[in-house]
């Protein structure tokens, strides 16, 4: 065996020898790092299963909030409808903003399909829905 030779194979052994010691400590690094990721996995698992216990608790508990919550979701605005209850009411379109607290324009534009109204004047439309023609005199008078 020549000395170039006998060189090249101790060089292959050290080189082996440190890759070994490397490969293991990546190896210990890859495992530790996946006990801690099933751990929080794990964690989160408990988290969640709390998160939905306490929903569940705190819908039982007020029931009123989350019906008034579905409820302001649920609002809807048609132009023809808040027509025909101003009809319905005998209101002009100045008495029907009055209630509601916006400008008879404002009402025609809505009516039109010109533009729509917010939604805190969706929940003052709902109550207005709910008035009887008494009901608007007295509010209007």
């Amino acid at each position: 065996m020549t000395f170039a030779q006998q060189l090249k194979a101790e060089i292959s052994r050290v080189a082996k020898r440190e890759l070994r010691q490397e490969i293991l400590a990546l190896k210990k690094s890859n495992a530790q790092h996946r006990s801690q990721i099933a751990a929080l996995k794990r964690r989160l698992a408990t988290l969640e299963a709390a998160l939905k216990r306490n929903q569940r608790q705190q819908q039982r508990a007020t029931p009123e909030a989350s019906t008034e919550a579905e409820e302001g979701a649920a609002l809807r605005f048609r132009a023809p409808g808040f027509a025909s209850l101003r009809k319905r009411l005998g209101l002009s379109a100045q008495e029907m903003g009055r209630l509601i607290g916006v400008t008879g324009q404002t009402i025609y534009a809505w009516e039109a399909g010109k533009s729509r109204p917010r939604a805190s004047q969706l929940e003052t439309i709902a109550r207005v829905r709910k008035l009887g023609k008494r009901e608007v005199a007295q509010l209007l008078g």
